[in-house]
């Protein structure tokens, strides 16, 4: 299964094990199968490289402000107008660009490496946290990535910070870790990067940094605070919902 939030009573009892298509397994109830003797395994990796490409894509739009400028042309295109004030009304959506900036990537696996290899590709400086990384992960990332040893050390003056890591439920878990003291070493205009699960970021304290910043938000988990928010791009979750992503 991918989404679905598997329930006990709709495991059969000849279910010999259960797949994840995806690296997360919080929507399968794992101590309930684990009791039942009934395996879950996950596909760690399956999914890469599309959500890889969609955090790249949350990087352009949160740095052109594309989004805005569409909505704007469909209401200029309605009213008949859009021909004479396409030039004109372009200076209401200034944007930067991504090349020379810092990207800050939070969990150094699959996803993590694979957008940090690219983004030095595109130019930008990329620093990383991962306390628990691996040989076979660190073999895999630019030479020129800087590694830090705190989560606050690594969003610090980060112009994008990209959340690449498990939702892990319970303590020493990971819900709400991108909270208000790491929240609060964000650079005003940073730009949020959230496809791995929402459950991750502490909603009031991101809020908040919306409200008083420049920063922005983008991620494909609906939010019930940040959903219609000016800074908020929130997307369907569309992470993994590519024909190749569906074949692996």
């Amino acid at each position: 299964l991918r989404s679905h939030k598997l329930q006990e009573e709709e495991v059969p009892k000849t279910v010999r094990a259960i797949a994840r298509c995806g690296a997360g397994t919080n929507n399968i109830p794992v101590p309930r199968m684990t009791e039942l003797g009934i395996p879950v395994f996950n596909t760690p990796g399956a999914n890469a490289n599309a959500v890889k490409e969609l955090v790249l894509c949350g990087m352009l739009l949160g740095s052109r402000r594309v989004i805005d400028g569409i909505n704007h042309m469909k209401k200029l295109g309605e009213e008949g107008v859009a021909r004479e004030r396409v030039e004109k009304d372009k200076a209401m959506f200034g944007g930067q660009e991504i090349k020379g900036k810092t990207l800050a990537v939070i969990g150094l696996g699959h996803i993590g490496s694979m957008t940090a290899r690219d983004a030095e590709e595109l130019g930008m400086k990329v620093r990383g946290y991962d306390p628990g990384l691996s040989v076979e992960s660190a073999l895999k990332l630019p030479r020129s990535m800087d590694l830090v040893d705190s989560l606050t050390a690594a969003v610090a003056g980060a112009d994008y910070i990209s959340i690449n890591i498990p939702y892990i439920k319970g303590e020493g878990g990971t819900h709400g870790i991108i909270g208000k003291e790491v929240v609060s070493n964000f650079s005003p205009n940073a730009i949020l990067l959230n496809f791995a699960r929402g459950e991750l970021v502490d909603s009031e304290a991101m809020k908040e940094f919306l409200d008083s910043s420049n920063g922005r938000y983008i991620s494909d988990f609906p939010d019930d605070l940040l959903w219609d928010h000016k800074n908020a791009i929130i997307l369907p979750h569309l992470g993994a919902s590519t024909e190749e992503a569906e074949d692996s």
